[in-house]
């Protein structure tokens, strides 16, 4: 992608009839910066040098637009291919142990939690971050948008990650996000004690083709598991964080409480009360259905 990205400002400042010291001029860098970029050497081009180069050639952002691309390829193999993968996924379930997960993150939540990465080299830097995990965040919204399913235990709630303000807003977000048809949140309360999946968050993906793959991360690494026999393996941990998790209604007043202020921990109701619960959800959804179509759930395609 650093080649591509090259390729198009070469072709850009060739059409425009520029020098490469007279580009450098336009977007305030030195000329041998330029023929870095151009030839893919060097230190990867900024957001904020794509948006300069952008405006210098007239590109009209399409050098904005390939910048995600190029930034990506300064992630671990692993990591890029867990990317990839999670654009095309048809379903994404998740469990997030410490913050919200990133596709559901406002922007100021972002760029809190980016902030607080000890190996930040600047300001730049954590722009570019927000930047990107905001992009990737277009997904939910695009005609392909996958099914998402997202557990999150219920320390992060508690956690004002950015302080109170940035807080509420984020929990508002997260009940705005419930509310959509091909999106679920539950909390996983303490009550329910210790897990297989503690200490990081746990994310399986389902692709287009049916096959899954299943990814792990904790605070300073990640691993993505391609290996069938293992990935289900996660998806019987993911099952059984699911059913410990409260039902999603009883999750969004949870969600609620924390955001007004009223929060006082979890009660996990009783049986009788998460059967009671369980019928009002399927009622809701079969009300739904009748409105907009079947609701498609995470890891089974329709029928013919």
């Amino acid at each position: 992608m650093a080649a591509l990205f090259g390729a198009r400002v070469r072709r850009l400042r060739t059409r425009a009839g520029l020098t490469q010291a007279e580009l450098g001029d336009l977007a305030h860098v030195v000329s041998t910066r330029i023929t870095q970029i151009e030839r893919a050497s060097g230190a990867k081009p900024t957001l904020e040098l794509a948006r300069a180069l952008d405006a210098a050639l007239g590109a009209d952002d399409l050098l904005v637009e390939l910048w995600p691309y190029v930034y990506r390829e300064a992630f671990p193999d692993w990591s890029r291919k867990f990317m990839e993968y999670a654009e095309r996924a048809v379903a994404i379930r998740q469990y997030a142990a410490h913050v919200v997960p990133g596709l559901l993150q406002t922007e100021d939540y972002a760029r809190a939690v980016l902030s607080l990465d000890a190996l930040l080299d600047s300001e730049e830097q954590l722009e570019e971050r927000v930047t990107a995990r905001m992009g990737r965040q277009e997904r939910l919204s695009s005609p392909d948008r996958p099914e998402l399913w997202v557990i999150l235990d219920e320390a992060v709630l508690k956690r004002p990650i950015g302080g109170n303000a940035v807080m509420r807003k984020q929990l508002a977000r997260l009940l705005d996000a419930a509310a959509e048809r091909h999106i679920t949140v539950q909390v996983l309360p303490f009550d329910q004690g210790g897990h297989e999946a503690m200490g990081g968050s746990l994310t399986i993906l389902t692709l287009p083709d049916g096959a899954e793959v299943a990814y792990t991360e904790g605070a300073d690494y990640g691993q993505l598991i391609e290996e069938p026999a293992h990935v289900s393996r996660y998806k019987v941990i993911y099952d059984r964080l699911r059913a410990a998790a409260l039902p999603p209604i009883t999750s969004l007043d949870m969600i609620r409480s924390a955001m007004e202020g009223t929060y006082r921990g979890s009660r996990v109701p009783s049986r009788s009360e998460r059967r009671r619960l369980a019928q009002e959800q399927l009622q809701q959804s079969g009300r739904g259905r009748l409105r907009g179509g079947v609701r498609r759930v995470p890891g089974r395609r329709p029928r013919p």
